[in-house]
């Protein structure tokens, strides 16, 4: 088992279709992948977790997976108390079993009605999709807050923002990353997406044929509800580049795209922009206010 081995399983499973995978294939998958998928989606709900004030007590995962979604919000959201989870792969949800109490719904989501639940997720699932725009919008009907979860590749992105532009349409509020609800300001190649650095373990480097340690998962997101939030007033894009006496980011800001410099004589300012990472919020609240 190897590298080619992990390419063609993960072809087959993030088809359109999503063939139907064996029980080693499904491990495979998991050993390879849910790590990362795991780390990016729990990173997403952290944000929106830092948005919105009301309870999450019901959650709907379409495109569950072995439940990795879940497993990302049970971190964030305490007041789970019912969970369903949809997946079309047998193998995959008898797996999911194993590692996740809740009600599994094994159905195609192009043929799935959903039922209201306060939290919906599509992780790393919407672009399988040849219905996205129907699914999604029988998906927001029923979700007081919707998340959407993609690589952080142009194609990720570009459905990502198909999807912002979709539940903007449908008089969604926007919750995270954005600070605005315009036109998205990234052009040409440009792309909005985030990262995270996980540890791979010793099978996770011979499924991948990879020699490093680790590796940084990139994924793109948008979160939508039907509340009000109080919008970030700018998101960092891109690694901060930290120097000597002075910081330099990207930031997403309300008015489009700006390039922020901090120096050290902005003192408190200065401080929390040295420890500001690619996703952060910035500025950011004042600790004292």
């Amino acid at each position: 088992m190897g590298e080619n081995f992990y390419e063609e399983v993960s072809k087959k499973y993030r088809g359109e279709g999503r063939g139907q995978l064996s029980l080693k294939e499904v491990e495979a998958y998991l050993a390879a992948r849910m790590p990362a998928t795991l780390a990016a989606t729990s990173q997403v709900l952290y944000e929106v977790s830092r948005c919105i004030t009301e309870p999450i007590k019901s959650f709907l995962d379409l495109g569950a997976g072995p439940g990795t979604g879940l497993l990302a919000a049970r971190e964030h959201f305490s007041s789970i108390q019912v969970a369903t989870l949809v997946e079309k792969n047998v193998e995959m949800i008898s797996k999911g079993k194993e590692l996740v109490n809740a009600e599994w719904v094994g159905i195609d989501l192009k043929q799935y009605t959903p039922t209201p639940h306060d939290l919906v997720l599509f992780s790393y699932s919407l672009s399988e999709l040849s219905k996205k725009k129907e699914i999604l919008k029988r998906a927001w009907k029923n979700a007081q807050v919707l998340v959407v979860v993609e690589p952080g590749t142009p194609r990720g992105f570009s459905n990502i923002l198909e999807a912002r532009e979709w539940l903007i349409a449908l008089g969604g509020q926007m919750i995270a990353p954005c600070p605005h609800m315009e036109k998205c300001p990234m052009k040409g190649s440009d792309w909005c997406h985030f990262s995270i650095r996980l540890d791979r373990s010793q099978e996770h480097r011979q499924l991948k044929g990879a020699k490093l340690g680790f590796e940084d998962e990139k994924y793109s997101y948008v979160a939508f509800g039907k509340g009000k939030y109080a919008l970030a007033r700018g998101r960092i894009l891109r690694h901060p580049q930290k120097r000597s006496g002075h910081v330099t980011f990207k930031v997403c800001a309300t008015d489009g795209l700006i390039e922020e410099t901090i120096s050290r004589k902005q003192g408190a300012l200065y401080k929390r922009a040295r420890k500001a990472n690619w996703g952060d919020v910035f500025p950011p609240k004042d600790p004292t206010s």
